[in-house]
C-alpha cells in the first residue's frame, strides 16, 4: 500500500497581518482564518489594529486561539467570543493601549456584555498581555480593562493599568443594563498586576445572585480609586494570596459572604485618603445558612502610621463582619493585624443587623498597636471553637 498523507484542515496556524515576501494582507484567504486552530494577529500601533483583531475573532471558529503580536492602538472594544483563547506573546511585547479620545466602555469585553444578552457567555481565557487605559487622554468614559460576562473563564498573567473605571469587572449586567437569567460561575483570576484603576481593581458586579464561586488568587492590586477588591456577591468566592495596597477605601469588600474564603492575603495602606469615612482591611457582610472563613491574612496600615492626620474623622476596622439575616457563621483565625496606635482603629469588629445573629469562632489572631482589639455587638456570639 502507498503511504497515506494526512493534510491538516486548512493549516494549524494562520497569521493575520503577517505577510510573506510575495503576499499582502488581502492574500490571506478568509477560509483559512475560519478553520485555523491558532490565528496570529500582528498589530502596528495603528488605529486599524482593533478592527484587525476583531475581524480575526469574528472569522475564527470555536476552539481557536487568537495570538496578538506587538503593540496595538485600540479605538474599539475587542469583542471576546466564547470557546476561544486570547493571548499575547508576552506582557511587555503585547501592549494594547486605548487610543487618545476613544473613551471606550472596555478594552476587552465578553460578547454577551456588548450584545446585551440575558444569558452568560461561553468560556474564554485571556493571558500574557498588557492593557493600558491611557486614562489621562480618555476622560469622558470610565473605561474598564476587561469586562467578563462569561462563565468558566480565566484571566492570567495580565497587566491592567491606568483605567478610568475598573481594572477587571465580572458582571451579571450587560452594557445596556440587561440582567442575567442564568448563572455565571467557576471563573479564575490569577497572577495579574492591576494598578491605578479609577474605581475598583477587581469588581464583581452582581445585583442579582449570578456571579458566584470564582477564584481570585495571587494578584497584585495597587492604587485603586475606591476599593482594591469589591465583590457585590462574595458567595462561594475564594479570595486568597492577593497583595492589595495603596487604596483610599477598602482593601477587600465582600458583600453577601456565603461559603466564602478570604485567606492569606497581604493588605496594607487601606483608607489611604484624607477623606473622612469608615475604611476596612476586610469588610464582609454575612448571609445565613452557610459558613465562611477569614484565615491567615496580614493586615497592616503603613499609610496611617506615616501620616496619622489621614485618619482625622475616619474609622479604621481591620476585619469587620456584619450578619445580614438568620445566623451568619464565620471563622476568623490566625490573622496578623498591626495598626498605628490611634484611637480611630478597631482590629476586629463583629455586628449583626436587627433580627440576625452572628456566630464567630475568633482565635489565634495577632493584634498589635491597636487600642480597641475587638468590638462585639448585640446578637453576636464569639467563641474559641472546639
Amino acid at each position: 500500500m502507498k503511504p497515506v498523507l494526512l493534510r491538516l484542515a486548512a493549516f494549524a496556524a494562520v497569521c493575520v497581518g503577517c505577510v510573506g515576501p510575495n503576499m499582502s494582507d488581502s492574500d490571506v484567504p478568509t477560509s483559512q482564518v475560519a478553520q485555523a486552530g491558532a490565528i496570529y494577529v500582528t498589530c502596528g500601533n495603528r488605529l486599524s489594529d482593533a478592527a484587525k483583531i476583531n475581524a480575526a475573532i469574528t472569522g475564527s471558529r470555536p476552539g481557536a486561539e487568537i495570538v496578538i503580536r506587538g503593540p496595538g492602538l485600540i479605538n474599539q472594544t475587542i469583542k471576546l467570543l466564547g470557546h476561544r483563547a486570547y493571548r499575547g506573546e508576552s506582557r511587555t511585547g503585547t501592549v494594547l493601549k486605548q487610543a487618545d479620545g476613544a473613551n471606550l466602555v472596555a478594552l476587552l469585553a465578553s460578547d454577551t456584555f456588548l450584545d446585551d444578552k440575558s444569558y452568560t457567555g461561553t468560556p474564554v481565557s485571556v493571558r500574557h498581555i498588557t492593557l493600558d487605559g491611557n486614562r489621562a487622554n480618555n476622560t469622558e468614559s470610565e473605561t474598564a480593562g476587561i469586562v467578563l460576562r462569561s462563565w468558566l473563564s480565566v484571566v492570567e498573567d495580565v497587566v491592567i493599568r491606568q483605567m478610568g473605571g475598573d481594572g477587571l469587572r465580572v458582571t451579571s449586567v450587560s452594557a445596556n443594563g440587561t440582567g442575567l437569567k442564568t448563572t455565571q460561575v467557576n471563573g479564575r483570576i490569577a497572577g495579574n498586576f492591576i494598578t491605578h484603576s479609577g474605581r475598583h481593581g477587581v469588581f464583581a458586579e452582581d445585583p442579582q445572585n449570578a456571579v458566584t464561586d470564582w477564584t481570585l488568587t495571587d494578584n497584585w492590586i495597587a492604587s485603586s480609586g475606591v476599593d482594591g477588591i469589591h465583590l457585590d456577591n462574595a458567595a462561594g468566592w475564594m479570595v486568597t494570596r492577593n497583595h492589595v495596597y495603596g487604596v483610599p477605601q477598602n482593601a477587600v469588600y465582600a458583600h453577601r459572604a456565603f461559603g466564602t474564603t478570604i485567606s492569606d492575603n497581604y493588605l496594607e495602606e487601606f483608607g489611604d485618603t484624607a477623606e473622612a469615612g469608615t475604611w476596612h482591611g476586610i469588610y464582609a457582610t454575612v448571609q445565613g445558612g452557610a459558613a465562611s472563613t477569614i484565615v491567615g491574612n496580614r493586615i497592616l496600615n503603613f499609610g496611617l502610621r506615616k501620616d496619622p492626620k489621614k485618619g482625622t474623622g475616619s474609622v479604621y476596622r481591620y476585619i469587620a463582619l456584619l450578619a445580614n439575616y438568620k445566623t451568619g457563621v464565620v471563622t476568623v483565625a490566625g490573622n496578623a493585624i498591626r495598626g498605628a496606635g490611634t484611637e480611630c482603629e478597631t482590629a476586629l469588629h463583629y455586628a449583626a443587623k436587627p433580627g440576625a445573629r452572628l456566630s464567630v469562632t475568633s482565635t489565634g489572631n495577632a493584634i498589635e498597636d491597636i487600642p480597641a482589639e475587638r468590638f462585639t455587638g448585640d446578637n453576636v456570639n464569639v467563641s474559641a471553637g472546639h
